[in-house]
């Protein structure tokens, strides 16, 4: 019970918090670029997750993308872009959208972390309520759980320091935050680390998806000097945001990570 309401907590906070950005002024939720071909691909990404991981592993990766997504686009409306919205991309996930670069590397850092960071509360909540309801629901307490280790697993890998993951997106201001003259080694060097472990490890779908990053990388280095820069201070509190957030995931992702280890 302690657990529930902590869970609960911290997702009224949490709701609190980003109040300003969960419904975009005048526009409330759309449904974009969907066609033909866009749904054909998307029921192909879901069964082939149903397919490979079952039933519950794939609607937990579903609805995982999708709060994932919603953070970025909560995220851009409280930083005043009120054009953001999200599309789901059949097998690489999703992607966040505003027509206008964040003013600020502030703001790009708070957009780049508030994907995962939104999922907490959601994550501790199915925990919660999975230890809550197992003897009466075992089928519903089961999935709860499910769906909080991918949370956590999924969020603890995006927000890993490689390019063009939103750890690596955070990583690249921390760095021109503190040393930016090293802001381009560093990026490269997060994008050969990424590379390098999909090769070693096989994952070739994930080595597609890191190349494809590439060009977003360069064309990052003029983008960078065209926001205002982040105090020093400022920095401190965005690295220790960071690195709880991703000691949180790890913690909630854990048996799943250790699964894949």
């Amino acid at each position: 019970m302690i657990e529930l309401v902590a869970a609960l907590f911290l997702l009224a906070a949490a709701l609190y918090t980003l109040r300003g950005g969960m419904i975009g002024p005048g526009r409330g939720l759309r449904v974009v670029g969907f066609d033909t071909n866009a749904i054909g691909l998307g029921v192909v990404a879901i069964a082939a997750a149903v397919w490979f991981f079952g039933w519950q592993f794939g609607a937990a990766l579903i609805i995982t993308v999708v709060i994932h997504e919603y953070g970025h686009v909560v995220a851009y409306r409280i930083c005043g872009h009120s054009d953001a919205r999200f599309r789901l991309i059949p097998l690489f996930g999703g992607v966040a959208i505003s027509n206008k670069l964040p003013a600020s590397h502030e703001n790009d850092l708070f957009i780049s972390l508030m994907g995962p960071a939104i999922c907490l509360a959601p994550m501790v909540l199915c925990f919660a309520l999975s230890d809550l309801v197992v003897e009466q629901a075992w089928g519903v307490a089961n999935f709860l759980y499910i769906l909080g280790l991918v949370m956590g697993s999924l969020n603890f890998f995006n927000l890993l320091p490689f390019w063009p993951l939103d750890g690596g997106k955070i990583t690249r201001v921390l760095t021109f935050t503190y040393i930016p003259g090293a802001t381009r080694g560093v990026s490269i060097a997060m994008s050969a680390t990424a590379a390098a472990l999909c090769v070693l490890s096989g994952s070739f779908f994930l080595l597609v998806f890191v190349l494809m990053g590439w060009p977003g990388l360069m064309q990052s280095e003029q983008l960078i000097t065209m926001q205002r820069p982040m105090s020093k201070r400022r920095g401190l509190w965005a690295t220790a945001a960071y690195l709880a957030t991703l000691l949180a995931f790890g913690v909630g992702g854990s048996p799943l990570l250790h699964s894949f280890l």
